[in-house]
């Protein structure tokens, strides 16, 4: 009887195990893009929950001449889905001897990504770039393939604080008209010069970073203009 006691008291009641494959890397990404250019950025903080695993982390990647990608989300998934994407423009190059247009980058970016959505990689993406028409172009999409042209858009652990901002000052969303101001009717394209595009992403990754853990330490910002050379800036962060 004892004996069926202690073996009693070994059997413990419904116990579940669970994995999960994916965890979220924090960082924020954003673009924003005018006629004449299109700045992409990210902030270089990975972390998981509380802990900072890296304060160097690269979201932003270069893909051709005139086109970049910036990418969040498990950063497992993400170095993933880039070697793939590079390695499918490899291809394409090799096979038609030219250099793939934006546009062209993101349709192959959003069969990608359709086609793993049964076990979609965990990721956010931006495209960004000069566009076919010669204007610069951002592309954002969702962990399954759904994307749109944009003129500015933010995923990510800030999204919540840095979309409304840049609706409201790029897209002068959800804002009291000025005498004399212009506000911009359905579909028309706001116009900045570099200088303001860029101020305008400090200021939200400035404003991030005072208010949310998962984004700091860096903020690295990727220029593409039309016949020019892409070219990094580099700016420090909160790093606490």
């Amino acid at each position: 009887m004892a004996a069926q006691v202690a073996l009693g008291a070994q059997v413990s009641g419904p116990q579940q195990r669970q994995f999960s494959p994916y965890a979220d890397s924090g960082g924020s990404i954003l673009a924003i893009s005018s006629p004449g250019f299109a700045v992409i950025a990210s902030d270089t903080r990975q972390s998981s929950g509380y802990s900072i695993e890296t304060r160097t982390a690269r979201r932003i990647f270069e893909l051709t001449d005139e086109a970049t990608i910036a990418i969040q989300g498990f950063k497992g998934d993400a170095d993933a889905f880039v070697k793939r994407l590079k390695q499918n423009l490899e291809w394409y190059h090799h096979t038609h001897n030219e250099v793939p247009k934006l546009k062209s980058i993101a349709r192959l970016v959003q069969t990608m990504l359709y086609g793993k959505r049964f076990f979609p990689y965990y990721c956010y993406v931006i495209l960004g770039g000069i566009d076919s028409d010669g204007t610069g172009a951002v592309y954002s999409f969702d962990p399954v393939g759904s994307y749109e042209r944009e003129s500015c858009r933010a995923y990510g652990s800030a999204q919540s604080l840095v979309q409304p901002f840049l609706d409201n000052m790029v897209y002068k969303k959800n804002q009291t008209p000025l005498p004399g101001s212009k506000v911009l009717e359905p579909g028309q394209r706001p116009e900045f010069d570099l200088k303001e595009v860029l101020e305008l992403v400090t200021d939200a990754f400035t404003g991030a970073t005072e208010r949310h853990i998962e984004v700091g330490d860096g903020l690295e910002m990727l220029v593409v203009e039309k016949g020019k050379k892409m070219r990094w800036i580099t700016l420090p962060l909160k790093r606490d």
